[in-house]
């Protein structure tokens, strides 16, 4: 049994109130913003991740290249406007982020099924260039966001721009997106704002010098003025670079507000951020156990409420499959569904260009006429977009029953007259450490449980009442026990 030295001395009934606070029912959810059913994922199915298809998951193209058109294409975002689709994105003729990367949009009158050839929304600058900053829908207005990189700005940033329609045929001349103290939104705007219940719309932006990401909120329903840059601090910064960023939002059950970001210190991680007060302060950024491949995604919530999360989750940068997770309250998110998988499913890379590599890249997402849209770029040039009804979306209720509100549901520990301590775990339940203390709040012992057993002998450990602690990926359970020896 290894021997640890005293982390905390506490008194004796703080001690035990503390621990058996751990029991609530959503204790380990609150100790992270959210966590991550530990066998939703198998990494070692490279193309599916072992997820299945929801049924009637739909693929359609917008643009394909072709020999006479521009070869690159990234940051692809629908909306839905007086009953029309609407999709931008970045295009070039072959690099990415190139002096030529101008923004494009198509339409769409049947629903999505085709789609007009691609129109100019923003065109290049003529020293840098502009990229796609998503869609905003102020009543009977649509607003679509440029961002925009001037080749002077230095460290390497920009602004936000937007251009308005009625009709979304005929376009106002592309102006600035405002703060609220009337200055221009000096910062490069990520693509997929939403609005609170009330009204107030989240979004965020990685603001100059260079690319410092932080939440963001308005109250001006327009979308285009009156922005807050929120209260946020960055975990870390390299060559003027956040380690948090490309983020998106959910509202869990409790209201709070879960920011996650792309983790640029390579730990295949989302960081996750909240906050209680509408989005005006936020927490800490944490590393959550949600697998990411490094890279944009989308969050949201769907009507009923139900948090969902589209992106690519792997422990790598490949960026294969695309996924759709979900969690019924926000806290434990237990089911996913694959929308797009590798090999067979998956079309050839067909073009050169700079950054250009196989996968589902940058995934946005919106909700329409009962359907979930997720959109991307399919190896940086095709742009696609896969669609599936809400009904098919169904949580796996077996999970969420074992989950809550009984986390040690699947955890047993029973002690015999020998002084041992017999722990047994179901298949459920994951990276299982089991923990004892004393009642002064020290740890004498920390032991993995390989497999789904473990026996711990405490003859050794003196005459006493002491506590057991076992913590897995999906629960926990705590027990008192008494020795003798």
């Amino acid at each position: 049994m290894e021997k640890l030295k005293s982390i905390s001395v506490l008194g004796k009934g703080v001690f035990i109130l503390s621990m058996l606070v751990l029991l609530s029912s959503y204790g380990i959810a609150q100790n992270k913003p959210f966590n991550v059913y530990g066998g939703l994922f198998d990494q070692s199915e490279l193309d599916s991740l072992a997820l299945s298809r929801a049924a009637g998951t739909e693929t359609i193209t917008i643009f394909a290249p072709s020999d006479s058109t521009d070869h690159y294409s990234n940051g692809v975002f629908m909306t839905a406007f007086k009953g029309v689709l609407y999709c931008q994105w970045q295009s070039s003729a072959m690099d990415e982020d190139a002096p030529d990367t101008w923004v494009a949009f198509s339409r769409s009158l049947d629903s999505g099924l085709s789609w007009s050839a691609p129109m100019v929304l923003a065109p290049s600058l003529s020293n840098g260039y502009c990229s796609s900053g998503g869609w905003w829908i102020a009543g009977d207005t649509l607003v679509a966001y440029v961002n925009t990189w001037p080749a002077s700005v230095s460290p390497r940033g920009g602004y936000t721009r937007y251009t308005s329609s009625t009709d979304g045929i005929n376009w106002s001349p592309i102006e600035a997106v405002l703060m609220a103290n009337g200055d221009t939104l000096k910062g490069i705007f990520e693509q997929d704002p939403h609005a609170l219940p009330d009204g107030r719309i989240i979004g965020a932006a990685h603001f100059q010098p260079g690319l410092l990401v932080s939440p963001m909120y308005t109250d001006d329903p327009s979308g285009v003025r009156g922005w807050v840059k929120a209260n946020f601090s960055n975990l870390s910064v390299s060559s003027h670079v956040s380690r948090e960023l490309e983020p998106s939002w959910f509202l869990r059950g409790d209201s709070t507000l879960v920011m996650v970001f792309r983790d640029q210190d390579g730990t295949y991680r989302k960081l996750a951020s909240t906050s209680n007060d509408r989005g005006e302060n936020w927490s800490s950024p944490v590393r959550t156990n949600m697998p990411d491949a490094r890279t944009k995604q989308s969050a949201g919530n769907l009507p009923d409420g139900t948090a969902y999360f589209a992106g690519n989750p792997k422990t790598d940068k490949t960026r294969i499959p695309l996924a759709v997770t979900l969690s019924k309250d926000g806290y434990w998110f237990n089911t996913a569904y694959v929308l797009r998988k590798g090999a067979e499913g998956l079309q050839e890379l067909r073009y050169p260009g700079l950054y250009k590599r196989l996968g589902y890249h940058y995934p946005k997402s919106m909700v329409w006429n009962g359907q979930l849209y997720v959109s991307y770029a399919t190896n940086k040039e095709d742009v696609e977009y896969t669609r599936v009804a809400l009904s098919s979306l169904v949580i796996d209720s077996a999970i969420v029953n074992s989950i809550s509100p009984d986390l040690g549901k699947g955890i047993e520990i029973l002690f015999d007259i020998n002084g041992l301590v017999n722990i047994s775990l179901t298949d459920f339940h994951r990276n299982a450490v089991a923990y004892i203390y004393n009642l002064h709040g020290q740890m004498l012992s920390q032991q993995a449980v390989p497999g789904n057993e473990l026996k711990i002998d405490t003859k050794d450990m003196g005459a006493g009442t002491y506590l057991i602690d076992v913590r897995t990926s999906n629960g926990r359970k705590t027990k008192l026990f008494n020795t003798r020896f």
